[in-house]
Formats: C-alpha cells, structure tokens, sequence
C-alpha cells in the first residue's frame, strides 16, 4: 500500500515554523566527563523510538496544492548523525567550543526536505553531542521527553530516569465566595488589557530602536553564544527577601537588571527613565512536564508537537544606583498580573485558529511580533518556577 495513504498533514504550528520569517530550528547540547563512545551512542539512537514515532521519522512533502505533509519514511543514521573529530581552536574550555559550535550551527545551512528534520553533531574533542531538530517536528518540552527515553539510570541500566512531575498549587476549594469572584473579575480584566497589547504588539506596536535592537536581515547575522551559571541557592535567598515571590520573578529580576546596565554602558545617549524593552516569554501549556514518548503516543490530551503560548513581557530601564532588589519586586508585580491571566493560552488558541483558517497569508502577524520585541524567555510552569 502507498505510503501516500498515511500522509499526517502538518499542524498549523508547524506549518507556521516552515515559513521563511519564522523558520526555527531547536538547538541543544548534551555533554559528558567521559569520551563519547561513537558506537554505542549509534546503537542507542537505532534502537530508540525515533523508527516508531510517526514524527520523528517522516520526512516532509508538499503536494500540487501547496499544502505540506508528513511521511514515514526509512531512517539512514549516516545522514543525520555526523561526527567532528577536529577541536574548536578558538574555544578557551568544553563549553565555550560548544557555544561557538551552536552559534554557527543556528545560522548554517537550512534543513533539506529529503530526511527527516533533525540531526547529531558528536564533537569527540570537547566530550559533548550538539542536537538541532526543526520547530515544525515539536517543542522543547517534546524533545526533551523523547530524549529521555534514550536515558537510562547509572545504577540500572534498564530504567530510564524518574522525572519528578510538577506540582501546582490549587487553593481554590478554600477560597470563600468573595475571594473567587475577585480572582475571577482579575482574570477577566487582565486577560482582556493583555490581550490587546498582545494583538496591538503583532500589528503595528514596536519598540523604540536602542542598542539591543536588531535590523533587517538580524536572523542571518553571525551569533555570539554565552552562557551564565546562577546558583539555585543564592536565587532562594534572594527569593525569600521578598514574600511570595519565585525563581521565576527573581530570574526575570536579574535579567531586568542587567539589560539596564547593559543598555546604561553601551548606549552613546542619555536614555530615557523607565525606556521598555520587550520581550515574549514562551510558555508551555500542557496539564504535566515532561513524560516519556510513549505517553505523548497515547494520551491525545498531552499530544506531541507545539504547544505553547506566548506572554508579552516588558521591562523597563531604570539609572543605576537604585535597590537591586526593586528589579525583583517590579518583576513580581508583572509576572502575578500575567499569571491573572489567560494571555498565554488565548495566544495559542488564537494562532492556532488564524493559521487554520488563513494560512500562511497570515504570517507576517505572528512574524510582526518576534521583528518588534528586543528579547526572548521561556518558562516552564511549576511550584518553584512560575
């Protein structure tokens, strides 16, 4: 029987992600104390479950009409897994050669349509795989629970490592009758303002042009990849310093924080007092974190692709010399209203509809919004994290 009969038509998120404004591909890496062992690591890829799942193992076709397509296909390991034995020699450690690899990696050659959409870059020198897999294929929080399932515990190699589910907190059958109706006009009014800053963000509003601002042609310009340790203890005690607040206000904080120091050190004019930076924060949607593939294989509900929403996340500039910890408290303040809201999931109900209704005629208002905004964050929902 025609393998054409078992064609998967794409979703209109991903077909959002193949069009050349938004075509994005995921990047990560994965590294280790000990040499890669070349063998092994292909004997783990050829027996997981990228020969099961439809997705992972399809490659993409386009029919007469224009409309875009998954099929099965057989997978050759030559040509998705590549080996570099040659060390980065501008790199200064491990890490700093996996960045500078990354960074050129993100503006290399685009994904061809005769494979399917990922691929594994093993460097032997600096001990680490580098991952680049095509949005269209799935998310971050997709990939990473199909990742998992080539993971197996050191002490019992035949299971794989325990994630621990993400806890949410739910007071709502102690809220007296006031108190539900209160959090429920919230909900309602700031859904409604976010909402329209949302569509007014990817229509016409724009931030004004400051040295973190890019320019036509930004996503083919080469990258600089640096990346930052923060001690999860040292951000709990500044956590505690103000009631109820979370990783997730004192990250955003310190991120506040250094734009506007960046902005104060490298800008040739005076700025303007309380000058907004925007950035959007992606947000994933489904009820639980991470689970193993064959969960998003069955469930319906936790369906494996994208699904995420969007959040408009402004910080604004503020002189130095004021109290480190206003940064937080501001960005406790936005991030609760934000929370109040249904601005992420209306933003992936409202994509979702837009694309499936008009296609990719609509690109350039979900395309307007990534050209507009000067960063980008993603958030991961949790008891200690959101």
């Amino acid at each position: 029987m025609s393998r054409e009969l078992f064609d998967e038509p794409l979703t209109p998120a991903g077909r959002l992600f193949l069009q050349r404004d938004t075509n994005i591909a995921v990047i990560c890496c994965l590294g280790g104390h000990e040499p890669l062992r070349i063998d092994d690591i292909k004997a783990v890829v050829a027996g997981s479950m990228l020969t099961k799942h439809p997705r992972l193992s399809s490659i993409l076709v386009i029919n007469k009409n224009g409309q875009e397509y998954w099929r099965k296909t057989d997978i050759d390991l030559d040509r998705h897994i590549f080996i570099h034995h040659d060390p980065i020699e501008e790199a200064k450690d491990d890490e700093d050669a996996a960045n500078i690899f990354m960074a050129d990696l993100a503006v290399s050659v685009p994904f061809g349509t005769d494979k399917p959409l990922w691929e594994v870059h093993l460097l032997t020198s600096h001990n680490c795989a580098v991952i680049r897999v095509h949005h269209a294929v799935g998310d971050g929080i997709s990939l990473l629970s199909f990742f998992l399932t080539m993971c197996r515990k050191a002490d019992d190699p035949k299971k794989m490592p325990a994630v621990n589910q993400v806890a949410y907190n739910s007071d709502y059958g102690k809220d007296a009758i006031g108190r539900l109706l209160w959090k429920l006009l919230k909900v309602v009014w700031f859904t409604m303002v976010f909402m329209i800053h949302f569509i007014g963000r990817a229509l016409w509003v724009r931030d004004e042009r400051t040295v973190v601002s890019g320019g036509a042609g930004v996503e083919l310009w080469p990258r600089k990849l640096v990346t930052a340790r923060f001690l999860i203890d040292d951000m709990k005690i500044v956590k505690k310093s103000i009631p109820n607040t979370t990783i997730n206000d004192v990250l955003f904080g310190v991120i506040s924080f250094g734009l506007s120091k960046y902005m104060e050190t490298r800008s040739s004019k005076p700025l303007r007092e309380g000058l907004r930076i925007t950035g959007v924060a992606m947000v994933n949607l489904r009820p639980h974190g991470y689970q193993d593939l064959e969960g998003f294989m069955k469930d319906r509900s936790t369906r494996w692709g994208n699904k995420f929403g969007m959040l408009v996340l402004p910080t604004y500039y503020h002189r130095s010399g004021s109290d480190p910890l206003e940064y937080v408290r501001r960005a406790k303040a936005m991030i609760d209203q934000k929370k109040s809201s249904l601005e992420s999931f209306l933003s992936y109900k409202l994509g979702y509809l837009v694309m499936a209704i008009f296609g990719a005629k609509v690109i350039f208002l979900f395309s307007s919004i990534f050209r507009y905004i000067s960063s980008y964050l993603l958030i991961k929902k949790g008891k200690e994290t959101s």
